[in-house]
Order: structure tokens, then C-alpha cells, then sequence
């Protein structure tokens, strides 16, 4: 009987230790996932917005639609992935540099458009590292 028993309880030992081990290597890779994903749309998040704010620093957006849709079909289509994947945090500070790359156009004097400028790139910096912050928490 005390066979039996030394076996019974060794099992259920072995078996609570491949169930926790599942679980977690599970979770595991499901946070190894998100913050896989939450990398590669944040790349291409800052990759268009960089590129557009470019663009849209040497052109109207209306005298080359073409070039400017794609790349904001490309941020939009990577913001919508961080709202998928982030906190409110980074979320609304994709919204707020969104905003501004599109209100960003080459009009006024050289120093206003410079300032504009400097403040895009701030608010880039800004997400870029509240979304390393999220990442690296991840």
C-alpha cells in the first residue's frame, strides 16, 4: 500500500510539473510574441511618420498625393496595429505625433517652420521611448 502510495503521489508531482512547466513556457511566448509585435509596428510606425515628416517638409502634400497617401497609409496602417498592442500611454502619444506630422506643412517663415520642425522630432522622441519603456516591460 505504501508502494502505491510513494507511486500515486510521485505522478501527480511529475504531472503538476509538466502542467506548470506548459504554462509557462506558454506565457512565455505569448509575451515574447507581443513584444515582437509591438516592435515591428512601432518600426514601422517611426519609419513613416520619419518619412513623411520628410516628405511634407520639401512638398505640399497636395503636389505629390501620391507619395504622401502611401506613406501615410503605411502609419496609419502601423498605428492601428499600436492600438491594437499598446497602452493608452503610447497610444495616444501615436495619435498626437500623427496629428502633428499633418499638421506639419512647409508654409510661414524659415524659424517658425525649423520650430514646427524641432517639435515633431520631440514628440517622435517621446513615443520612441515611451514604446521601448512598454517593450521593455513587456
Amino acid at each position: 500500500m505504501e508502494n502505491i502510495l510513494s507511486v500515486a503521489i510521485g505522478a501527480a508531482i511529475g504531472v503538476m510539473g509538466v502542467a506548470f512547466g506548459s504554462w509557462f513556457t506558454a506565457r512565455r511566448q505569448d509575451r515574447m510574441w507581443l513584444r515582437e509585435q509591438k516592435l515591428k509596428a512601432g518600426v514601422a510606425f517611426n519609419t513613416a511618420a520619419t518619412q513623411l515628416i520628410d516628405h511634407l517638409r520639401e512638398t505640399q502634400l497636395s503636389h505629390d498625393g501620391a507619395g504622401a497617401n502611401e506613406l501615410a497609409g503605411r502609419m496609419q496602417e502601423a498605428r492601428s496595429a499600436l492600438y491594437l498592442l499598446c497602452a493608452e500611454e503610447t497610444t495616444e502619444l501615436a495619435e498626437a505625433l500623427a496629428r502633428r506630422v499633418w499638421s506639419s506643412r512647409p508654409s510661414g517663415g524659415r524659424d517658425d517652420r525649423r520650430a514646427e520642425h524641432m517639435e515633431t522630432l520631440d514628440l517622435l522622441r517621446r513615443f520612441t521611448h515611451q514604446l521601448r519603456r512598454e517593450i521593455a516591460g513587456t
